[in-house]
């Protein structure tokens, strides 16, 4: 007698596998109701239009569901229709199909026989858990497995047994499956930070919140204090020194490890065997380290935004303000303007002319006083950042220092420009070292880095740098050690090691392991290719060859002529 164990599906869920659904798709009707020729020359050995029926829907439904005939009993008019329009009987036969019910058995031994159909046994169900215990170190979800082990025994043609035993088999396999990971997450634990670990489901000092409750808090804002609370967080997490070998355990099961930790509270955790407690503990306490540094680099990336949008809309208030005083001084202008015009024109001294305009004095007075309401020439508001840059200041000399990142060789220079601001900020030291790195410097910011003595100004090359860093990271050229959305690109490919122990035929890749093979391979496919265009070229339409040039006539309109367009 096998133990009663929690079950996995609901009852309509359980109903799904058992009934054939409506609107099936071509490759489906093709691929499990559409009889060869064999099909259909043993489907007439039997006698009586509605045994034929019955036997070839029952063949059929064996193919698709896996199950007998007596369990499917709703059998869409579609399907049935299709399968009586092949073997030339009516559809209206089928109910006199279940009038001898031993009838449906011998079919069903006899579909057996001739298709090597077999019974779910003991030992197909070890098989079964032997199969699905490296899918369930993949994937834990439960519909998911349930789905694999439907399709392998179909591909074995075992019939299936009740969906009660395939649940009871997943059940066991996926309980092997957290235990075996449990154990590994639990051997690369100290009895030090087992104690950490309880620590954080207990409350925080002169306070009734636990560690663990605030470690889920989410930043409220954008700001610079916002981003200090959540590195707060995260050295909190890293003072764990959680060093686990997470090698053996495949990513996607770590991270619905840790998803089940994020739901749970800390009284929750508290009813949990050891095992699952710490395992499910240290399993959301590495993927929150991720989470946290993709907030902290978030919030970043708005505090730049932000940056650039106050000196946009701080240039746009100078130019509100100053309006009026702009389209006088562009009136004056433009009377000086036509004062030269004419001077030039009827010969008159230049000078006479803008002082019938304008008093000298007050000529030079306008001149000051433009100079004074206008913007750079490219209208661009990076000069009007600079009194901004304190507010940076508030995090980022933590940015630097707390993060780790690593670069593609075209980002060389503003990783060294990086070290260059670390380094006046552990020293203190204001002034930027002499051959500071500048290749970094974008045009746009170029002209202010330097000041007018020629040095290199402090607060523009800390914000360039801060600037540029936020769109090498956006772009993927530089990677954030220890995130998730900004880790390197090649954390996301399969490993040399892993490739090199890949058997090509435990793959669905369709090409070959060998770039020589695929290069001879499409090479003999291309040549293939144009040996039977050069074959069949006169017998290409719309193809020809006029005066030693190839020639392709152009496409038709797939419109048909004097059709109209509604533009909504």
């Amino acid at each position: 007698m096998y133990a009663r164990v929690r079950e996995l599906l609901t009852k309509e869920e359980r109903l799904q596998y058992m009934r054939i659904p409506n609107n099936l798709s071509d490759w489906v009707f093709g691929t499990y109701f559409t009889f060869t020729q064999h099909d259909i020359e043993v489907i007439k050995r039997h006698r009586r239009d509605y045994n034929r029926l019955g036997f070839a829907v029952q063949l059929c439904v064996l193919r698709y569901l896996g199950r007998t005939l007596s369990e499917v009993k709703d059998i869409p008019e579609e399907i049935l229709g299709y399968v009586a329009s092949q073997i030339g009987v009516e559809t209206n036969e089928f109910n006199s199909y279940f009038k001898r019910e031993a009838t449906k058995y011998e079919h069903l031994e006899e579909i057996r026989e001739e298709y090597g159909y077999s019974t779910f046994t003991i030992q197909e169900y070890r098989h079964l858990s032997k199969y699905l215990l490296p899918h369930a170190l993949v994937n834990g979800n439960a519909l998911h497995l349930i789905q694999i082990s439907l399709d392998q025994l179909r591909k074995k043609k075992v019939i299936l047994p009740s969906m009660a035993t395939i649940e009871r088999a997943v059940w066991e396999v996926r309980k092997r499956a957290e235990e075996k990971i449990f154990n590994i997450l639990l051997t690369s634990l100290a009895p030090p930070q087992i104690k950490k670990l309880d620590l954080i489901l207990s409350p925080m000092p002169n306070s009734s919140k636990t560690f663990l409750a605030w470690l889920k808090e989410v930043p409220g804002n954008f700001s610079p204090e916002s981003f200090l609370r959540v590195i707060e967080k995260l050295e909190f997490i890293r003072d764990l020194r959680l060093q686990i070998n997470v090698n053996e355990i495949h990513p996607n099961r770590l991270r619905q490890l840790s998803r089940v930790g994020a739901r749970y509270e800390p009284h929750s955790f508290r009813r949990f065997k050891n095992s699952k407690k710490y395992a499910t503990l240290v399993s959301y306490l590495l993927e929150l380290v991720q989470d946290l540094t993709d907030q902290a680099f978030e919030i970043h990336d708005r505090q730049i935004m932000s940056l650039l949008t106050k000196g946009r809309k701080a240039q746009e208030e100078i130019q509100k303000q100053n309006g009026k005083s702009i389209n006088e001084k562009v009136i004056q202008f433009a009377d000086l303007g036509s004062a030269l015009i004419k001077a030039r024109n009827e010969g008159i001294d230049p000078y006479v002319a803008l002082e019938l305009v304008m008093p000298w004095e007050k000529l030079v007075i306008s001149v000051k006083e433009a100079r004074q309401l206008s913007r750079p020439i490219d209208y661009d508001y990076l000069d009007l950042l600079e009194k901004k840059f304190y507010k940076l200041r508030k995090y980022t000399p933590t940015l630097l220092k707390v993060f780790e990142f690593r670069s593609t060789k075209s980002a060389e220079p503003l990783m060294k420009a990086i070290e260059v601001v670390r380094g006046m900020n552990d020293s203190g030291k204001r002034k930027v070292p002499d051959g500071s790195p500048l290749d970094f410097v974008s045009n746009r910011w170029q002209k202010h880095v330097y000041d007018d003595d020629g040095t290199i100004n402090r607060h523009y090359y800390e914000m360039a740098v801060l600037t540029e860093l936020r769109n090498f990271v956006r772009s993927g050229d530089v990677s954030i050690v220890g995130s998730r959305q900004y880790k390197d690109f090649d954390e996301y490919l399969v490993s040399t090691e892993e490739w090199e122990q890949t058997q090509p035929d435990q793959t669905k890749l369709f090409v070959s392991f060998s770039e020589k093979e695929y290069i001879n391979e499409r090479t003999r496919s291309l040549h293939q290719r144009l040996e039977w265009i050069s074959n069949n070229f006169d017998k290409l339409e719309g193809v020809n060859w006029e005066n030693g040039r190839f020639r392709i006539d152009r496409l038709e309109k797939d419109v048909p002529s004097g059709f109209q367009f509604i533009t909504l």
